[in-house]
């Protein structure tokens, strides 16, 4: 069969998307066509004709976009920062927004010799396995709650170590637990988390309600239950003057910052937001005891 143009199916791919309402349908048609081609989007203009089978693959990947699967499921792995983890049924897609955070914890760091950095509420590792990739030397906690997503990380964290990346070791504990990493208690340098946060109720897209498990997005009527409990457990990892970062939903850019401050070990609090102008994470450090 004749080779066709991939343009004339891209705007078709475009137009199908549009019309179901996702939120970016040329960028989803051309991803979608690049992976299914196996070249980066950026060079999809050197591959004007396409044989038949690449049309009807991409055609079935638009379908099921349509249907609001996430294009991250689509293509079976998310990227955050330097890292690119896999994702699916059963574990939270991380988001770009993140990064954000994750380059500040970094900078926090960045002069600290084998650091010992602790990610809460990891899902797939990413953040744990971003901070990995960036610092080699660092020594690198995730925890997790959830025994589904806790799979995604170990898949993840044994690809990373596979291709010569340094250990993560993963704890499968719940951020609520009193005993929280016990072992780690006043000596950890950065904490990093992206919990639930969503307040139950709020409208979402179908790609995170009917996609991301909902233990994962919810968190109560305010959207803090576990954020309280996160900030908590991170007061007492922290060693004198360490980090800790916590990604919050937009309508908590007063009330997390609010929380920080009445632990009395915490200092330094300040608010963050992201590219579109949101708040998006909160941080504080560790108080260092005044010295007579």
């Amino acid at each position: 069969m004749k080779r066709r143009p991939l343009r004339l199916a891209l705007m078709e791919a475009e137009r199908v998307l549009a019309e179901a309402g996702v939120a970016s349908p040329r960028v989803d048609a051309e991803v979608l066509a690049a992976s299914v081609l196996g070249v980066e989007r950026g060079k999809l203009l050197m591959h004007p004709m396409v044989e038949p089978d690449v049309l009807d693959e991409l055609d079935t990947l638009v379908k099921r976009r349509a249907t609001r699967e996430p294009l991250q499921h689509l293509l079976g792995a998310a990227t955050l920062g330097p890292v690119t983890v896999a994702v699916g049924r059963g574990v939270f897609t991380p988001r770009p927004e993140t990064e954000l955070m994750v380059e500040w914890g970094l900078a926090q760091i960045a002069g600290r010799s084998r650091p010992l950095v602790v990610d809460l509420c990891t899902g797939t590792a990413a953040i744990a396995l971003a901070v990995a990739a960036r610092r080699p030397d660092a020594v690198v906690h995730a925890v997790e709650a959830d025994a589904a997503a806790l799979t995604w990380a170990r898949r993840n964290v044994a690809e990373h170590v596979d291709a010569g990346g340094s250990p993560v070791t993963l704890h499968h504990a719940d951020v609520r637990r009193n005993d929280l990493l016990l072992e780690l208690e006043s000596h950890v340098d950065l904490v990093l988390c992206n919990p639930p946060y969503v307040p139950d109720g709020a409208v979402l897209p179908p790609e995170v309600t009917d996609w991301d498990p909902r233990a994962a997005v919810f968190a109560g009527p305010d959207g803090l239950d576990v954020i309280r409990p996160v900030i908590a457990a991170s007061a007492g990892l922290l060693r004198y003057g360490g980090a800790m970062a916590i990604e919050h939903d937009d309508t908590h850019g007063e009330v997390v910052p609010a929380l920080l401050r009445r632990r009395k070990v915490l200092t330094d609090v300040e608010e963050h937001h992201d590219l579109a102008g949101r708040p998006r994470f909160a941080t504080a450090r560790r108080r260092t005891p005044a010295t007579s």
